[in-house]
């Protein structure tokens, strides 16, 4: 036979075989998106926090390596821009974002970051978002997901913001936050704390729009730095003699055999200085009994436990809630450390008791939205005046606990005036107390400011917005 060759014919009256038309079988599984979207759903569902759900999810469903480090920067990363997202696909769609369900959104919001932060390809964004939502909500919820992603792959990020964010020139404040994905009121509150609007404002939206780095400290008279940085692979920080500093994206550092051992804890390296401040503040007299006034979960209670202890010293530490006091426990296991459970305002202690007490405080978190990456858009400024009154009360509290030539340290993680300078101007004007040069408590740490308090910043020094501020009781 030449030229093409005949199909065999088709029996009478037997119809064609009908074309598929989709996939009808379901979507490959893809655990590190669903990881991410569950931990999206806990977020929005439970108030959880992001940075807790994710790491259980992981150990729980074995995710380990690469697929662990795409649901660790999907999760996080969405969560932390959830405000410029939801500005984009508000911009996509024709119906309010309050009104599409729960879970779509979630998935929106993955598959946005997706597209406008991550290198995934687009057309794998969006297939992988449709496949998610496919699973959870079928092919009506689908078909929707797939036509807004495709509006805002129409565009890169850099064309959303000129398109959406308020003009650099009429407002620059809330053209930087839009940018850097931080809600309004809070980049006005750290431009007020730098005392500018300008360049050092948008390197410190864009340190705090960053993954941050994992800190890690050594327990004194256990391990080294150095020797912590060779057992997990990381650096030895810059400031703190018990730091290390490991890449972002590491994994879960509660994983890490020294830290599962107690030779070490997760802790900021600010917040490392922080106490150690504390410890290197001069006093006259004994220096035998420390306080940790709010101690949960454990990690400024653990270093100061250990340094308390190879100077022949004890620790008292204080927590209200019973759950937290346990982690304090656990944080402490082996240290001469005393956990109490009480409320710091009224803990129940023997006044004009204790040589140096730490004072730090509940606050905004202001100084840690890296590191929390939900809370951002759950503070408001409603927030504020409940803990400003909780501040000094267990700051005053604090100086009826430390004994007449004491030393108290107070701490709070985040740059917030009315946090920071604000609460320690009323108590200083009502007590009388000594305020010191805290600079001089964290030595080698360049950059502190004018002083007497100091004030750490992730684009300056790495670490969180950590404020610390050193009060002696007049003798």
């Amino acid at each position: 036979m030449t030229g093409r060759e005949r199909r065999p014919a088709r029996p009478r009256g037997q119809r064609p075989p009908k074309r598929r038309l989709g996939p009808r079988r379901p979507p490959a599984q893809d655990p590190p998106r669903q990881a991410a979207l569950d931990t999206l759903r806990a977020v929005r569902e439970r108030d959880a926090y992001a940075n807790l759900v994710l790491p259980a999810l992981l150990r729980e469903r074995r995710i380990t390596g690469r697929d662990a480090a795409l649901a660790t920067e999907l999760a996080y990363g969405a969560a932390r821009a959830q405000g410029l997202l939801d500005a984009v696909l508000a911009a996509c769609t024709d119906r309010p974002l309050s009104e599409v369900d729960g879970t779509v959104l979630d998935a929106l919001r993955l598959g946005c970051y997706q597209l406008l932060r991550t290198r995934v390809p687009p057309h794998a964004a969006v297939a992988s978002t449709v496949d998610l939502v496919r699973a959870e909500a079928g092919s009506g919820p689908a078909g929707f997901v797939n036509a807004v992603l495709r509006r805002v792959a129409a565009q890169d990020e850099a064309a959303w913001l000129e398109r959406l964010a308020p003009a650099a020139a009429e407002d620059p404040i809330g053209h930087l936050a839009f940018t850097h994905a931080h809600p309004r009121w809070i980049a006005q509150a750290f431009a007020d704390a730098l005392g500018s609007t300008g360049a050092p404002l948008a390197a410190l939206l864009r340190a705090d729009d960053d993954r941050p780095a994992v800190h890690l400290a050594a327990r004194p008279g256990e391990v080294s730095a150095a020797e912590l940085a060779a057992m997990t692979g990381g650096d030895v920080a810059p400031y703190s003699p018990y730091g290390v500093r490991l890449e972002p994206g590491a994994g879960d550092p509660g994983d890490l055999d020294p830290v599962r051992e107690h030779l070490a804890v997760v802790q900021d390296e600010g917040s490392q200085l922080c106490a150690l401040a504390l410890t290197r503040a001069p006093l006259a007299g004994g220096d035998k009994r420390w306080l940790d006034l709010c101690a949960g979960p454990g990690g400024k209670a653990a270093l100061l436990g250990a340094l308390a202890g190879l100077s022949g010293g004890t620790l008292d530490a204080v927590e209200k809630a019973p759950h937290r006091a346990k982690l304090v426990g656990e944080a402490t296991e082996g240290l001469p450390v005393t956990v109490h459970v009480a409320d710091g305002r009224d803990p129940g202690l023997p006044e004009s008791r204790y040589d140096r007490v730490l004072v730090d405080a509940p606050c905004t978190g202001l100084g840690a939205l890296r590191r929390r990456p939900e809370a951002r858009w759950r503070r408001q400024p409603a927030n504020v005046p409940g803990l400003t009154r909780l501040q000094r009360e267990l700051l005053t509290s604090a100086l009826r606990l430390v004994r007449p030539g004491g030393v108290v340290g107070y701490v709070v993680c985040s740059p917030h005036l009315p946090e920071t300078v604000g609460v320690l101007a009323d108590v200083v004007r009502r007590t009388g107390v000594e305020q010191l040069d805290t600079r001089r408590c964290f030595p080698g740490v360049p950059d502190l400011g004018a002083g007497p308090h100091v004030q750490l910043w992730p684009h300056v020094h790495g670490t969180d917005a950590m404020f610390c501020a050193l009060l002696r009781r007049p003798g």
